[in-house]
């Protein structure tokens, strides 16, 4: 995400919910120089609860506020660590979010 958005941090949907208590597409998803639309889902602080619910939340979320029949993207990647301890971070094959599922190593 950094990448596409020149190096610029953006607010996560973690974040945003704990500061605001609700959120608008216009809070969470932020479009890079190159058109693409970036959203961070966050987590807890390392150590301290389960980053899987973070992903969880920011489906939900995303759902919630209709972004997939707003923007209507043509293809949508998950970028998710492949840690195993917490299942969440397999929500997006389980929740039906993917269609296809690619390992980078």
């Amino acid at each position: 995400t950094r990448n596409l958005t020149g190096g610029k941090n953006i607010p996560t949907v973690l974040d945003t919910l704990r500061e605001n208590g609700d959120a608008s597409l216009d809070d969470l998803v932020v479009k890079s120089s190159t058109g693409v639309l970036c959203v961070e889902s966050g987590g807890p602080v390392p150590g301290v609860g389960c980053a899987g619910r973070g992903i969880i939340t920011a489906f939900e979320k995303l759902e919630e506020l209709e972004a997939y029949e707003v923007y209507q993207p043509d293809v949508v990647l998950y970028d998710v660590l492949g840690d195993v301890v917490c299942g969440g971070f397999a929500m997006p094959i389980r929740g039906g979010y993917a269609d296809e599922v690619c390992i980078v190593t």
